[in-house]
């Protein structure tokens, strides 16, 4: 049995990075003033970033039904025999749901996992699926897997501007007028399904740390029984300034001396709904030994 790994670029893993780990990974559509776009196939971070600072409209949508086929079909045509689907988080978007009915096309050679995870928590996913499919284990085991540890991660996200959050509906208007004008920065959380409000803190730098300090929280209470090598540290952001990115990453290295942390951006797709220069953090647990 040849199993295919594949995921969609929320995971934070770039199509090219994908391709030289044997990862296929889906590329999300990103609106942009009405015309459509795929994350870094015709789009970058960048490109996206300047589009928000001009005060372009921004939104994102799932994978048009024809283009997920035409990546399935792709696949199989490669001489896979099966494909583990890893979304986004069902909580989160539609996509989970939508891939589900698909795959009901295929037979049971689609197995689409709701692993309850998105950026760095579901980049440690992707990674630990591919570990199991060059251990020999097949689609049904690997499912199965990811979706019983699917709520042993936790994700923090603070967010520079609640501009992107009141369009969502999140935030009322005068809400978001009295944060900017009082320098507060919203902490929001997930914890397995949906975004959540966590805290409000007054700057950026009192956020992160706010962040870092929950997650220590996290790691003793809720995961306090796993050893270090089987916790998992990422930290993902949308800072337009390398200086800010390495800053951030530095900082939690150094919140969490001896333990993996590595660093993602956030997709295109979720700095639509988060803003431009937003911090986050993330904890996940592989708790299945090969």
């Amino acid at each position: 049995m040849k199993t295919a790994i594949m995921t969609d670029t929320n995971s934070g893993i770039t199509i090219e990075e994908g391709k030289a780990n044997g990862i296929f990974v889906l590329p999300m559509p990103v609106i942009i003033d009405g015309e459509d776009y795929l994350e870094e196939s015709n789009i970058t971070h960048e490109e996206l970033y300047e589009a928000m600072i001009a005060d372009k409209d921004v939104m994102t949508s799932q994978p048009s039904p024809g283009d997920l086929l035409d990546f399935w079909d792709d696949i199989f045509e490669q001489g896979y025999d099966e494909i583990v689907y890893i979304p986004m988080s069902s909580g989160l978007s539609g996509s989970c749901h939508t891939s589900t009915q698909f795959a009901e096309e295929y037979d049971g050679k689609v197995k689409v996992v709701d692993n309850h995870r998105i950026s760095v928590t579901l980049h440690e996913s992707v990674y630990q699926a591919k570990k199991y499919e060059e251990a020999g284990k097949d689609g049904a085991f690997i499912k199965e897997a990811l979706e019983k540890d699917a709520f042993n991660s936790s994700i923090y996200i603070a967010v520079e501007s609640l501009k992107y959050l009141k369009k969502s509906g999140r935030v009322t208007a005068a809400g978001a007028m009295l944060a900017t004008a009082m320098n507060i920065k919203p902490v929001l959380t997930i914890q397995g399904e949906k975004l959540d409000a966590f805290a409000k803190v007054r700057g950026m730098k009192a956020a992160q740390t706010k962040m870092i300090n929950a997650m220590k929280k996290d790691i003793e209470e809720r995961f306090g029984e796993y050893p270090i090598e089987k916790i998992n540290i990422g930290v993902a952001g949308t800072m337009r300034n390398q200086e800010d990115t390495d800053e951030w990453f530095k900082k939690v290295q150094e919140a969490f001396p001896g333990y993996r942390v590595f660093y993602n951006p956030l997709s295109c797709s979720i700095a639509c709904h988060v803003g431009i220069d937003t911090a986050g953090i993330g904890v996940s647990i592989i708790d299945e030994d090969i």
